[in-house]
């Protein structure tokens, strides 16, 4: 994700005929208060909204969001030097010329939380995981080195500014699951009580192609993981190039359903046939009745996933 602007996406589905249920945007916010911008994660923990920049090494920010305008407050710390993961030598020496150039070394993508209130922040420039607590103390997790080895023998990890984009932690902080990018995308699954890989950990390695919104071209892209959440058991991924979050299996990462959000984000655009944009019209007048004032949603109402 790299949002200037931050879309809470508080879907309706759309009923249509197509296999994957289309969904439109309830309220979005812009937030204030990231200089560098590139919002590139965020989670809700305990109730209050993080987010991470992957131009900032140094902090995570809170979300205010009293305002129609969400405003970011900084939450400093102090990351040691990235740990030696296992990846190879010419991807690890192109991080640290790309973090000189960006004023960034670490590449800050993913975050989430555990129930103890630690964040989970993944570097994709170094493979690796920071682990800020709650009095802003940060460490590395001790990734087994299965982890990074077992994802490039299944054709993952391979590409300059493709690696993990994504990072979801069950509630007792004992079980990880990281999204990686593209070229090839997959998801790995690591035991963090036991010390090692999950059984099957990598359950999920594609290298493939996908036909993006039509709006967007014609010629097939490499399909890509851009964000991972984890809910109710089941994990959420993003999937930025066909515009769509997918709900998976978090022990084999198959999908389970996806719902499209091609619709709401192409018509901010321009970018859709009148007819589609006079469908979604009628929509939002078929359910405006329903849709309470933004004070009163949650900022994502996952429930309709479900």
């Amino acid at each position: 994700m790299r949002w200037r602007w931050l879309a809470c996406l508080l879907w309706l589905a759309l009923p249509v005929a197509a296999a994957t249920p289309e969904l439109v945007l309830r309220a979005e916010h812009p937030v204030a208060g990231i200089p560098e911008g590139n919002l590139s994660g965020l989670e809700r923990c305990e109730g209050v909204w993080w987010a991470v920049s992957d131009r900032d090494d140094d902090r995570l920010y809170r979300l205010d969001t009293g305002a129609a305008v969400w405003r970011a407050v900084p939450e400093i710390f102090a990351a040691p030097e990235p740990p030696d993961t296992g990846l190879p030598a010419h991807l690890r020496a192109a991080a640290r010329a790309r973090g000189a150039l960006l004023d960034g070394l670490l590449d800050p993508e993913g975050l989430a939380c555990d129930a103890r209130g630690n964040r989970y922040v993944v570097s994709e420039s170094f493979a690796a995981v920071l682990v800020v607590d709650r009095a802003g103390a940060a460490r590395w997790l001790p990734l087994p080195a299965a982890v990074v080895a077992g994802a490039r023998a299944r054709g993952l990890l391979r590409q300059v500014n493709a690696l993990f984009e994504g990072i979801a932690v069950d509630a007792g902080g004992t079980t990880l699951w990281l999204a990686a990018e593209r070229q090839g995308r997959g998801l790995v699954r690591v035991d963090l009580a036991g010390g090692d890989c999950a059984e099957g950990c990598v359950p999920v390695a594609e290298d493939k192609t996908i036909q993006p919104p039509s709006a967007l071209g014609r010629d097939p892209l490499p399909a890509d993981f851009s964000s991972l959440a984890l809910f109710g058991g089941k994990l959420f991924t993003l999937e930025r190039l066909a515009h769509q979050l997918c709900r998976r299996d978090a022990g084999s990462g198959a999908v389970e359903r996806c719902w499209s959000y091609a619709a709401a984000a192409l018509a901010d655009l321009g970018l859709l046939p009148p007819e589609v944009y006079a469908e979604l019209d009628r929509h939002r007048e078929r359910h405006a009745s329903d849709i309470a004032p933004a004070a009163e949603q949650p900022a994502v109402d996952i429930e309709v996933l479900q």
